[in-house]
């Protein structure tokens, strides 16, 4: 493969990170819109359009395999198309995330709610902002906004104990609403997991650039 063409073929799969992440992205937000508005039909199309995803997450390894195959990249070239690998499988986890939110709307149904959901949204553009700015700092290869990034999950954590908290109160003052409650804390805890596989994606954004994969304890910053 000529050396102008390994390097279009790399700025191809930088796009296709970005064409995943933004499929990605638009999976949470269609979840959450469908949990607020009690919108089964929009779950039910979230639900059908993660074979999408899950499909461009497969074209994207498969790039990255034949530019292994064809290329033997060495160095950067190397670590960018290791990255992109793990990239890849955090995003189509994400994925999978809101469409297990997507899921538990189609349950729940017109079945009342137990607390206003007002936490969860929040969580959910934390999260999405989260995702966003991981994306960001991997095309900018961005070191200290990729640790940034890191340090936003701490807002997602508190608002997930916040949630816990008052769904186990619910749950305590009145057993009837254990299984709502329940729902309702699996949705929060999917949107948790996708803010912690956000880290993730910054954390391969360092090894990009660095070759070294920090953990993100923002304790240790």
């Amino acid at each position: 493969m000529p050396r102008e063409q390994f390097h279009w073929s790399m700025q191809a799969v930088q796009d296709n990170v970005l064409e995943l992440g933004s499929m990605v992205d638009r999976q949470i937000d269609r979840s959450i819109k469908a949990l607020v508005d009690r919108d089964v039909p929009l779950a039910e199309a979230v639900i059908r359009d993660d074979d999408e995803v899950n499909r461009a997450r497969f074209r994207l390894d498969n790039m990255c395999l034949s530019l292994l195959a064809q290329q033997a990249p060495m160095a950067s070239d190397l670590r960018l198309i290791v990255a992109v690998f793990a990239m890849a499988s955090e995003l189509e986890r994400m994925g999978d995330h809101a469409e297990g939110i997507a899921r538990i709307v189609v349950m729940m149904r017109d079945e009342p709610l137990v607390k206003p959901l007002v936490d969860i949204p929040a969580m959910s553009v934390k999260a999405r902002e989260m995702l966003k700015s991981a994306l960001d700092c991997f095309v900018q290869r961005d070191v200290e906004g990729s640790y940034a990034v890191g340090r936003m999950d701490d807002d997602v954590d508190a608002l997930y104990d916040r949630v816990y908290a008052d769904l186990i109160a619910i749950m305590l003052r009145d057993n009837s609403t254990v299984e709502a409650c329940t729902r309702l804390l699996w949705v929060a805890h999917n949107l948790e997991r996708i803010a912690d596989r956000a880290t993730n994606v910054a954390e391969r954004v360092v090894f990009t650039v660095t070759g070294m994969l920090p953990e993100m304890d923002v304790s240790s910053y």
